[in-house]
C-alpha cells in the first residue's frame, strides 16, 4: 500500500492579550476546513495552531491584573483553546511559546545566528516617540514632531541585537520569482516584492532590554528575544525541530509546511522575515503562505466600549456551531474583506441553512416516511424521466468542482458549489411534485424514484459538506441511515440499493431577529460594563503620587480660534512611506479635503470609509510623507493605548456641521 502524502497546515499563533473575537476565530475555522478536506482527499494531515505568549504588552497586562505573566498567559491560552475547541477545530497540536522545549530551541537558534554572523549587537538611537514606540531622525520629523502622530519626541537610546536581513534578500527574491505560488493571493506577493524586498531591507531588531517577559538571550542576560524570532519559529519547534540536528519524527515527516494560513496584516513577517530565518538555519522554506482577508464588523471597528465585539461563543449559543462555521467560511471572499453583523448572520441562517438545507432534509425525510413507510429503493435507469438526467448530472458534477475550489483555497466558492446541489434538489421537488404523484397509485414507482433521487442528492451534498459543517453532515447521515462518502463516491449516483430514513429534529429553524435582539442587547451591555469596569481608576497609592502636569488655562476666545467640523471619510488608504499613517479623503459639506492621520495601528482603511468624524479644519496645511494634510482628525487615547475617534452620536448629522 502506497504511503499517504503528507500535508502540514498552520495558523498564526494567537496573541494572549485577551479573548479572541470572531475575526480571529475565523482563521482557526478556515484552517480546520482545509485540514478536514485534505484528510478527505487522502492526505496524512498535521494541523498546528496555538498561542504567542511573550512580550511587553503581556508583562504590562499581567502587572495590571496583579498576577504573574505565566499565570496571565495560562488563563488566556485556556480561553483561546476553549474557543478553538468550541468551533470544532481538529488540530493535532496546540502550540504554546512558553513550552520549555520551544524556549530552549529559540535560545539556541538565537545563539547560532549570532555565532555565524547573522546577528550583531547595536542600538537604537534617535528621537523617540513613546506612543508610537518608534525612533526617528531629525530629517524625518514634521515641524519637529513625530511624523506619524504629531506628538513630541525625546532623545533616546536602547541597546539591541539586529538580524542582517539584507544578507539573504537576493536569495529570497529569487525564490519568490521561481515559485509564484509561494505567496497567495497574487496581490499580496506583489505588495511584498514592490513595497519591501525590492526597496531594500533594513536590519531587524531581534532583542529588547526594556522588559523581561521573553526568552532570555543566554549569553547576554540583559536581553530577551524579541517577538518575531520567538513566535515564527513555533512552526518548526512544534514539530520537534532541534538545533543540533536530532529532529523528532514529525519534523522529518511534515516539514516543510504545505501552508501557513495567516491574516494579511502579518504577511511581511511570514514571507520575508520567516523565510530568511529558515535560510539562515539551512532549512527548507514553506511551500505556501496565504494571507487571508479580514472579517470586519459591519458598523465599524470592534470595540467593547461600543458593545459591538462579536465572539464565537455568543454566536454559537444563539445560532449553533455549524451556523457560525458556515457564515464565516461562506461570507469571506478570497482576497477581499468580509462583513459580519448580527443581522447578516440571521439573514444567512434563514435563507441558506433553514430554507435551502433544513427545509430540504425535513421535507424529503417526511415524504419517504409518509408515502413509503420510511424506505425507498434504488431507481432503475430505464425509469428515468426528462428532468432526472440533468438533475443527476448537476449533483455528480459537484465533487470535482468543490475539490478544485478547495484546493485553490477558495472555500467560500466551494461552499457555494455544495449549496448548488441542495438548491437544485429543492427545484427538483418543485419540478416533480411528489405530493401530486402520491395521489395517483399508478405513479407510485415514479414517486419512489423521485424520493430516492432526492435522498442521493442530499447524501452526496452532505458528504461534500462534512469538512465545513461536520455536525450537520453527521445529523443528515443519521436521518438517511448512510455515512459520508469519498470524493470519488460522491461523483457517482445511486450507490445504495435502498434508503431508510429516521425522523430527526429540524436542522435549522428560522429565526426572528426581533426575538434575538434582547439577548444581543444583553451581550452589548455586558461588554460596555466590562469596559467601564476596566477603565475605573485604581485606588490611590499610599505614597503621594506626583500630580499630572496640567495644561495651561485658556479663555473662550482662545478656544474659539479652533474650528471643529464634522467630516465624512469617503475614501481612505495607507500612506506608502509609513506603517502608521492613513490618508483620508474627507467631505465637509460641499468641500473635499485631504487629511493624513497617524492611526493605522488602530484602524484599517476599510473601517473608516463612511464614518463621520470630528476634525480640526483651520490648521495650516502641511505635507506628511509626501501627502498633503489639510486638517487633523480628533481622537481620544487612554493610558493603555486604546484609541477611539471622536464621532457625532447622531448618524443623521450632516458632514460639514460645525462644533462649538
Amino acid at each position: 500500500m502506497a504511503e499517504k502524502k503528507t500535508y502540514y497546515i498552520t495558523t498564526a499563533i494567537a496573541y494572549t492579550s485577551g479573548k479572541p473575537h470572531i475575526g480571529n476565530t475565523y482563521e482557526a475555522i478556515l484552517a480546520d476546513a482545509i485540514a478536514r478536506f485534505k484528510r478527505k482527499e487522502g492526505y496524512d494531515v498535521f494541523f498546528q495552531t496555538g498561542t504567542d505568549e511573550h512580550g511587553q504588552k503581556i508583562e504590562e497586562k499581567a502587572k495590571a491584573a496583579g498576577v504573574t505573566p505565566q499565570k496571565f498567559v495560562d488563563d488566556v491560552a485556556g480561553v483561546i483553546k476553549g474557543i478553538w475547541d468550541l468551533v470544532g477545530t481538529s488540530y493535532d497540536k496546540f502550540m504554546r511559546t512558553t513550552d520549555p522545549e520551544h524556549e530552549k530551541q529559540v535560545a539556541a537558534i538565537f545563539k547560532k545566528f549570532f555565532e555565524q554572523g547573522d546577528i550583531y549587537k547595536g542600538y537604537y538611537e534617535g528621537l523617540y516617540c513613546t506612543p508610537c514606540e518608534s525612533f526617528w531622525t531629525e530629517s524625518q520629523l514634521v515641524e519637529g514632531k513625530c511624523p506619524d502622530c504629531g506628538r513630541e519626541v525625546k532623545p533616546a537610546k536602547e541597546e539591541a541585537y539586529f538580524f542582517k536581513m539584507g544578507k539573504y534578500a537576493d536569495r529570497l527574491i529569487e525564490h519568490i520569482e521561481k515559485h509564484p505560488e509561494f505567496i497567495q493571493p497574487v496581490s499580496r506577493k506583489n505588495e511584498m516584492m514592490n513595497n519591501f524586498l525590492k526597496k531594500g531591507l533594513q536590519d531587524l531588531c531581534v532583542s529588547r532590554t526594556t522588559f523581561k517577559w521573553g526568552i532570555p538571550v543566554d549569553f547576554d542576560n540583559k536581553h530577551v528575544v524579541y517577538v518575531w524570532l520567538d513566535a515564527l519559529t513555533n512552526y518548526i519547534t512544534g514539530l520537534g525541530y532541534d538545533i543540533g540536528g536530532n529532529h523528532a519524527e514529525n519534523y522529518k515527516k511534515y516539514w516543510p509546511a504545505d501552508l501557513h494560513l495567516i491574516g494579511k496584516d502579518i504577511l511581511r513577517f511570514h514571507t520575508i522575515y520567516w523565510p530568511i530565518f529558515l535560510m539562515a538555519l539551512g532549512e527548507p522554506l514553506p511551500k505556501q503562505v496565504f494571507g487571508h482577508p479580514w472579517l470586519l464588523q459591519g458598523d465599524g471597528k470592534m470595540s467593547k466600549s461600543k458593545g459591538n465585539v462579536i465572539y464565537a461563543d455568543d454566536l454559537a449559543r444563539l445560532y449553533g456551531v455549524d451556523a457560525v462555521r458556515y457564515f464565516v467560511l461562506h461570507e469571506m471572499p478570497f482576497d477581499n474583506d468580509g462583513q459580519i453583523t448580527w443581522e447578516l448572520v440571521t439573514e444567512r441562517f434563514n435563507t441558506d441553512l433553514a430554507n435551502v438545507l433544513g427545509n430540504l432534509v425535513s421535507r424529503t425525510v417526511a415524504m419517504i416516511g409518509k408515502y413509503f413507510g420510511g424506505t425507498v429503493v434504488r431507481s432503475l435507469p430505464q425509469n428515468e424521466e426528462g428532468v432526472d438526467g440533468e438533475f443527476k448530472a448537476t449533483v455528480t458534477a459537484a465533487a470535482e468542482k468543490v475539490q478544485k475550489k478547495a484546493d485553490e483555497l477558495r472555500i467560500a466558492d466551494a461552499l457555494t458549489e455544495i449549496f448548488t446541489v441542495f438548491r437544485r434538489a429543492n427545484k427538483y421537488i418543485d419540478e416533480t411534485m411528489p405530493w401530486a404523484l402520491a395521489k395517483d397509485e399508478s405513479k407510485k414507482a415514479r414517486l419512489n424514484d423521485v424520493l430516492y433521487n432526492l435522498s442521493e442528492a442530499i447524501q452526496i451534498g452532505a458528504s461534500l459538506l462534512d469538512s465545513f459543517m461536520p455536525e450537520t453532515s453527521e445529523k443528515i447521515f443519521t436521518a438517511f441511515g448512510g455515512k459520508t462518502r469519498s470524493l470519488e463516491e460522491s461523483s457517482k449516483f445511486a450507490l445504495p440499493e435502498s434508503v431508510s430514513v429516521t425522523a430527526i429534529p429540524p436542522l435549522f429553524q428560522r429565526l426572528d431577529f426581533k426575538a434575538l435582539e434582547p439577548e444581543i442587547e444583553k451581550i452589548r451591555e455586558a461588554q460596555k460594563a466590562e469596559y467601564e469596569a476596566s477603565q475605573a481608576p485604581a485606588p490611590a497609592p499610599e505614597a503621594k503620587a506626583e500630580e499630572t502636569e496640567k495644561a495651561p488655562e485658556i479663555t473662550i476666545d482662545d478656544f474659539a480660534k479652533v474650528q471643529l467640523r464634522v467630516g465624512e471619510i469617503i475614501a481612505c488608504e495607507k500612506v506608502p512611506k509609513s506603517s502608521k499613517l492613513l490618508h483620508e479623503t474627507v467631505k465637509f459639506g460641499n468641500e473635499i479635503r485631504s487629511v493624513v492621520s497617524g492611526i493605522a495601528k488602530h484602524y484599517s482603511p476599510e473601517e473608516l470609509v463612511g464614518k463621520k468624524v470630528v476634525f480640526v479644519t483651520n490648521l495650516a496645511p502641511r505635507t506628511v510623507c509626501g501627502v498633503l494634510s489639510e486638517g487633523m482628525i480628533l481622537a481620544a487615547e487612554d493610558e493603555d493605548g486604546t484609541l477611539s475617534l471622536v464621532t457625532p452620536d447622531k448618524a443623521e448629522l450632516k458632514s460639514g456641521a460645525s462644533l462649538g
